[in-house]
C-alpha cells in the first residue's frame, strides 16, 4: 500500500513499545479491526515523531478474501483516522519487502522564505525570515552527492553499523517564495535528511560556504555538523524499487 499521513500527532512510523501512537500502530489496529486478523505491518521508511509522508510504503501477508485494489478503500472508509490515508493499494510480487526490496527513496524538506508568519503552511513547512542564497545552497549541496561515509551527518539504527551511504540526488529547488531541498538515496541515517537541510539551510545564510561542508563530511564528526532542521518540514514523497516508482509528489517537486 502506498501511505500518506500527517506526522504531527505520531512518534514516528514504527513501533515504539511504549504506547506512543504511531503510524504503524495505527495501520495494524485498522487492518485487524475489519479483517478480524492481525497483521504486521512493514514499512519502506522509520520516518521520525513529527514528519509526514505522500509516498511511503508498505506491505503485509494476508489471507484476507477481498481483492488487494479494494483494501485501501475499505480502510479508507472511516477506519482509519483523519491524518492518514491509502493511496493505493495492490498485490505484491513474490517475495517483496517494502524496506528491503527498496533501491532509493525520496525525501523532500519543505521552507518558506518569507518574513511574515505562515499560519496555515508553517505546519508543514520551516519558515526562514532572513534571504537564502539559493546558488550556495545548491553549491554546498552538490558536496552530499555520492558514496561517502556520512557520519558526520546521522547515526546508524545499531552501534557498528556501516554509516556509508550513497546520494543519487541533493537538489535545491525554489517556487516563489518556496524553497524545497530534495534527497535520493539508497539509505539514510538517523536524522540525516535534516541534518542535510540544517546544513544547507546555514550556508544559504552564507554562515557555511562549500569547502566547510566538505570538510564537515570528510571530517566523520557528528558534533561539526549544524543543528538539524525541525521535522515538521520533512516529507517522505516516494520509494523505488528496482526502478519502478511508487511516487506521489506535488507540482513545485
Amino acid at each position: 500500500m502506498v501511505v500518506e499521513y500527517d506526522g504531527t500527532g505520531f512518534a514516528g512510523f514504527q513501533l515504539q513499545g511504549k504506547g506512543e501512537r504511531t503510524v504503524q500502530a495505527v495501520l495494524e489496529s485498522a487492518i485487524e479491526q475489519v479483517s478480524g486478523r492481525f497483521c504486521r505491518i512493514h514499512g519502506a521508511g522509520r520516518t521520525d515523531a513529527g514528519v509526514h509522508a505522500i509516498g511511503q510504503v508498505v506491505h503485509f501477508d494476508t489471507d484476507w478474501g477481498i481483492p488487494a485494489e479494494r483494501i485501501g478503500i475499505v480502510l479508507n472508509n472511516g477506519v482509519l483516522p483523519p491524518d492518514v490515508g491509502i493511496r493505493e493499494s495492490r498485490d505484491a510480487r513474490t517475495g517483496f519487502h517494502a524496506r528491503f526490496s527498496a533501491t532509493s527513496r525520496i525525501y523532500r524538506y519543505s521552507i518558506l522564505n518569507r518574513i511574515t508568519p505562515a499560519v496555515m503552511a508553517g505546519r508543514y513547512a520551516l519558515v526562514v525570515r532572513d534571504a537564502l542564497d539559493l546558488q550556495a545552497m545548491r553549491m554546498a549541496a552538490s558536496e552530499l552527492v555520492g558514496s561517502y561515509d556520512f557520519a558526520a551527518f546521522g547515526k546508524p539504527a545499531r552501534a557498528g553499523m556501516s554509516t556509508v551511504r550513497t546520494m543519487e540526488q541533493v537538489e535545491v529547488r525554489a517556487y516563489k517564495e518556496a524553497v524545497f531541498i530534495r534527497v535520493k538515496g539508497n539509505a539514510f541515517l538517523k536524522h540525516m535528511v535534516r541534518a542535510f537541510a540544517g546544513t544547507l539551510i546555514a550556508a544559504g545564510l552564507h554562515r557555511l560556504t562549500r569547502d566547510e561542508v566538505r570538510a564537515m563530511r570528510e571530517s566523520l564528526d557528528r558534533a561539526r555538523c549544524p543543528s538539524i532542521a525541525p521535522p515538521h518540514g520533512l516529507c517522505l514523497v516516494g520509494v523505488e524499487y528496482d526502478g519502478t516508482r511508487q511516487r506521489f509528489e506535488t507540482k513545485q517537486e
